[in-house]
Parts: structure tokens; sequence; C-alpha cells
């Protein structure tokens, strides 16, 4: 039984996996429901705001009698509250699903536990911790904003085959390949905010945007603690919603909030106003200050770094992390390393 259980929740967490980037700061769900050894419905939460996963699966069932003798399987526990929509586990009990089987408890305050109690209360047969593992490394962002209170943090950058990550006038923009940067794009897609320092805003101008790639643009961060950037640089021309933390002024335009910080900030208050600010994931993407800044206070949990096909011989140091990869890929030539903060 462990092993049918673990084939269903697997499929359960690849139809999770299709509203990556839709429905933050909601976490990702699938839903499969089994009769008799066979799946007669499934679904995914598609998009923030619209139906849940399982409301999803049990509108594919075309014969509903057969729900009172199915098991359904989810990734994450039902929830058990009003939000945007109504409880699903009020709507399992309603249709009178026999089994329910959950890859992870969700950690909210407003579910925890809670829609596992309306079940069993109701004589529904609840099975927990069917690969929760995968279920919790899926929603990663969703627990640790949940349980850190902070948003999931990647850092990311690319640097020389001999560790620099721009010559010292910051004049190299191109370390990594197409295919590398294009990558990095279908990352931004995937975040909630993208953040910069005064440094890369000023001698790079980036536009912290997805281009290349399908998907809704991050919200974009950039420290100039003495409002010393440019407001003619790309970051300030409202084309996305976009934060300013700064020492000097607050104020509110149109998709650009200047956020007046204490003299002596740090990132962790920084962290805090981005949690109370609902920011789930948040990719950091330079300069080297300040991605140092957040590995001297260990403040990451992701790290993904490029090293092109190309050497400086003198520059820019790029980060140091004293951590292994857990894994190394190929892009085209460029290398991938992929760091856990453990």
């Amino acid at each position: 039984m462990t092993d049918q259980h673990e084939t269903y929740m697997r499929r359960a967490l690849e139809l999770a996996e299709l509203g990556k980037g839709e429905v933050g700061p909601n976490p990702m769900v699938g839903c499969v429901i089994v009769h008799d050894g066979k799946i007669i419905g499934e679904g995914y939460h598609q998009k923030y705001g619209e139906p849940h996963a399982e409301p999803n699966a049990i509108s594919m069932v075309k014969d509903k009698s057969l729900l009172s003798a199915s098991t359904l399987y989810v990734t994450l526990e039902p929830c058990a509250h009003y939000g945007k929509t109504p409880p699903c586990a009020h709507l399992l009990v309603d249709h009178k699903i026999k089994k329910v089987v959950i890859g992870a408890v969700d950690t909210n305050p407003l579910v925890g536990g809670k829609g596992i109690d309306i079940l069993q209360n109701a004589g529904v047969e609840v099975v927990t911790g069917v690969m929760e593992k995968g279920a919790r490394w899926q929603n990663r962002r969703f627990f640790t904003f949940m349980e850190k209170k902070r948003p999931y943090i990647i850092l990311k950058w690319a640097q020389t085959t001999d560790g620099f990550v721009a010559r010292a006038d910051y004049s190299s923009k191109w370390i990594s390949n197409a295919h590398s940067r294009q990558l990095a794009h279908r990352w931004r897609a995937e975040e909630t905010a993208i953040m910069v320092g005064t440094n890369t805003a000023y001698y790079d101008d980036p536009r912290l945007n997805v281009r290349g790639w399908a998907g809704r643009n991050p919200l974009r961060i950039v420290i100039d603690k003495k409002l010393t950037l440019d407001t003619s640089l790309h970051l300030f021309d409202g084309s996305q919603p976009t934060l300013c933390y700064n020492t000097v002024r607050e104020e509110k335009m149109e998709n650009l909030d200047y956020v007046k910080l204490e003299e002596d900030f740090t990132i962790h208050d920084i962290l805090d106003d981005l949690y109370a600010r609902k920011v789930q994931s948040l990719i950091v993407e330079g300069g080297t200050v300040l991605l140092q800044h957040f590995i001297s206070d260990a403040l990451w949990d992701e790290a993904r770094v490029f090293t092109g096909n190309v050497a400086f011989g003198q520059g820019i140091p790029a980060p140091r992390l004293h951590v292994a990869p857990v894994q190394t890929l190929d892009v085209m030539q460029d290398r991938l390393d992929i760091y856990l903060h453990q």
C-alpha cells in the first residue's frame, strides 16, 4: 500500500509543479482522486485567488457517487479557513471522501492541523507524511516563510574561471552565456522579488525584469542607503513594482516605494519588512558586498553560481561559500553549481 500511495502522491507532486510562479503567496498543491486503482480525477492550484487543487480534482470526477468510495491524494493538508476560496477540508467532508492521503502538514497557523481535525472528526481516514520530504521541498518557499518568518533566499551570481564577478572598473557585463542568462530570467519569473545593491544598480543599470521567458516580473528591490543613485536608471522607471531601501526618506510613488530605515539598519530589518509585505521568495543578484552580507549572516537557503568560460586575471572577487555544491550542471559550457544552506 505504501508503494501505491507514493505512486499517486508522485503524480500529485507533478501536478502541483504546474502552478509554479502563478500561485504565490499560496503554496503549490496537486491532487489525485483514485477509485478501485484508477485515477478518476486530478487537479492543481492554477492561479492565486482561483480554486485550490481539491475542488479542481473533484470537478473532473464525472460520477460523483464514486467519491464516497475513493481515496484522495493531496500534496499539502487541505485548508480549513476562508480566504480567497472556501475551506477545502469541508468540501471533502461534504463529498463524503472515504480516505485522504496527505504529503505534508500545513504549518500556516490558519491551517496547522485544523484541516486534518475536520476530516478525522467527520470520520474520514487520514494518512499523513507520504513523500513528505518531496512535498516540503517543492513548497520550500512557503514553509520557510511560515516557519522562519522571512522570504526563501536564493543567492545568484556569475563568476569567471579564476573567481571574479567583474573587472576592477566594473566594465564587464556578461560572464555567462546566453543560455545561462535565459535560465536566470526563468528563475526571475518563478520568484516573488529580486534584489541588488547600490554598486550593481549604478554600474550595470539592470532592469531586473523577465525577458526571453514567459512569466510575471518580480518585485524589484534596491538598497540605496543615501539615495545617491540617479533616478534615470531603469530601476526607477516605474515599469514594475520597486522598493528602494534607504535612510533618507519615506515616499510612495507609482510602482516605486522609498522605504526609510534606521541609520544602522541590517539585512534582518529588510527581511522583516519583506515578510510584512508577504514576499515569500527573494533572489539576490549582487553585488559581491551585498551577497557576502547574506552569506556572513547565514541568511540564505540556496545559491546558484554560474562559472563562465572566461578569465579576467584580476578584478572584483566573487563571494565565498564555504560549502560544497549539491549539484553541478553544464549549461552549454557554462558550469552551474547549486548550493544548499543546511
